[in-house]
């Protein structure tokens, strides 16, 4: 099925309260991360007091929608013993929180009798959900939207099961 979807930017700007991610994947192979990644393997982390090295467009799109009052989540359920992969995003999860994100993460384990979706996904106002399609791999393969008010129903409902069991960020080690 092919469908035009726009830029998460122009998602989120259309926001008026509430934007939520859940991932549930144990490894991405996400393009613009490999360097990233790659430099973190070869031990590099980035600095809380130096934003200029990591800041980028991602973060100022989330940093203008929390100043406009809307309320962004993020919810991550992971294996346990993470990869290598989730130890990387936690090192780096400081950077969404600089830019107003609030962020869990749940245990696998955990969400064993909870209904959840089969993709990641953002939900934007309860009223647009946009799925982020990967390979088995975790190479990023497009995405798709629905406005589908029973689907929407239901992730939200989803994420929120997560979002109530997660451990916030700040607390969770791995």
């Amino acid at each position: 099925m092919s469908q035009t979807v726009p830029p998460f930017a122009d998602l989120l700007a259309q926001c008026q309260t509430s934007a939520v991610h859940l991932e549930m994947r144990d490894v991405y192979g996400v393009a613009d991360e490999d360097a990233d990644f790659a430099a973190w393997r070869a031990g590099h982390r980035h600095s809380l007091d130096n934003r200029a090295q990591w800041w980028n467009v991602f973060h100022d799109s989330v940093a203008k929608a929390v100043a406009r009052g809307v309320v962004v989540r993020r919810a991550r359920v992971v294996s346990e013993p993470v990869t290598e992969y989730i130890r990387y995003e936690h090192s780096c999860t400081f950077q969404n929180v600089m830019a107003g994100e609030q962020v869990r993460w749940l245990p696998r384990c955990l969400a064993s009798d909870l209904l959840l979706p089969g993709n990641d996904l953002w939900l934007f106002d309860d009223r647009l959900i946009r799925f982020g399609l990967f390979s088995g791999d975790g190479a990023f393969v497009g995405h798709t939207l629905s406005d589908d008010l029973q689907l929407i129903k239901a992730v939200s409902d989803s994420f929120e099961a997560v979002w109530d069991r997660a451990t916030p960020h700040d607390q969770y080690t791995i």
